[in-house]
């Protein structure tokens, strides 16, 4: 069990919990213009003066990474650098987290209702936007994988399968951490997403899903779509902040492990590597 040491933390609890922060929150730091103008700051020469720091302040390994430090020409290059193949091994499991982060899986979409907040609901229909697809998904299973600043920010495929083009659902940009999510979950459903289906052999077809947030407005596939796809194979990345994948599977066709299952029960996020398994496909 750990304590998250959270990128932030102070601004988020202004911008989500104080009366000023919530007007700063609603005029300005949700609308796109605000994460554009921070993201070109992580562009910028200068900004490669604080990879280093950011390095040592949260004790990230620089064997894992595909390159060296000093290659990087700017702090976003660096946020959403690429690691070494060894160092995210794929489980031979049927199921493997799309992302490394902050895991909750959910058994039955049905029973979302409730768990960040008594009493808000989970509108699957408002998340997928097209009311005929998302009727297939009802009473189906969902992952939600939560990225911090620190992770890694490439994410890839959770399953094997064709993969079509992504659709883009335009939004603002809300912080999707824990501290905003209790407040008001309808972020997710809010938010700039993507939505990509994947049709599998054997579990029906896969959304996979990439959520947009605060300062993380750039959403990059680097797939190509229309064609097959690995497990474990890269599709795409986030430039600077932190956010969300959401994988939802149609009823009766996976199983995720218990251990996962009972921690979000509990309310307590699983920590896992893209890569490792989350479950097994049910035939």
């Amino acid at each position: 069990m750990e304590t998250e040491q959270v990128y932030g933390e102070a601004f988020l609890k202004w911008a989500y919990g104080n009366p000023l922060g919530k007007l700063a929150l609603h005029s300005m730091i949700k609308r796109a213009a605000f994460s554009r103008w921070y993201g070109k700051r992580m562009d910028t020469p200068s900004s490669k003066s604080k990879i280093e720091p950011f390095i040592g302040d949260y004790d990230l390994d620089v064997s894992e990474f595909a390159d060296s430090t000093e290659s990087f020409s700017s702090f976003n290059e660096f946020f959403y650098r690429k690691l070494k193949k060894s160092a995210r091994p794929i489980s031979e499991d049927a199921l493997v987290f799309p992302a490394d982060g902050r895991h909750l899986a959910f058994a039955d979409i049905d029973h979302i209702d409730g768990f960040f907040v008594k009493g808000q609901t989970f509108n699957l229909t408002e998340l997928i936007k097209d009311k005929k697809l998302s009727g297939r998904y009802s009473g189906g299973s969902l992952l939600l994988s939560r990225l911090c600043p620190v992770d890694y920010h490439r994410f890839h495929f959770p399953v094997s399968g064709h993969a079509t083009s992504t659709r883009v659902v335009n939004g603002p940009l809300f912080s999707v951490s824990p501290i905003a999510l209790r407040r008001d979950l309808s972020y997710l459903w809010q938010n700039k997403r993507t939505i990509t289906q994947i049709e599998t052999s054997s579990m029906g077809t896969v959304l996979m899903m990439e959520i947009g947030a605060t300062c993380v407005g750039s959403i990059q596939q680097t797939y190509t779509p229309d064609q097959a796809v690995e497990k474990g194979e890269e599709k795409g990345y986030f430039a600077f902040g932190g956010s969300s994948t959401i994988v939802i599977f149609e009823p009766g066709t996976m199983q995720f492990h218990e251990d996962i299952l009972e921690n979000s029960g509990k309310c307590i996020e699983t920590y896992a590597h893209m890569g490792d398994s989350m479950g097994q496909a049910q035939h």
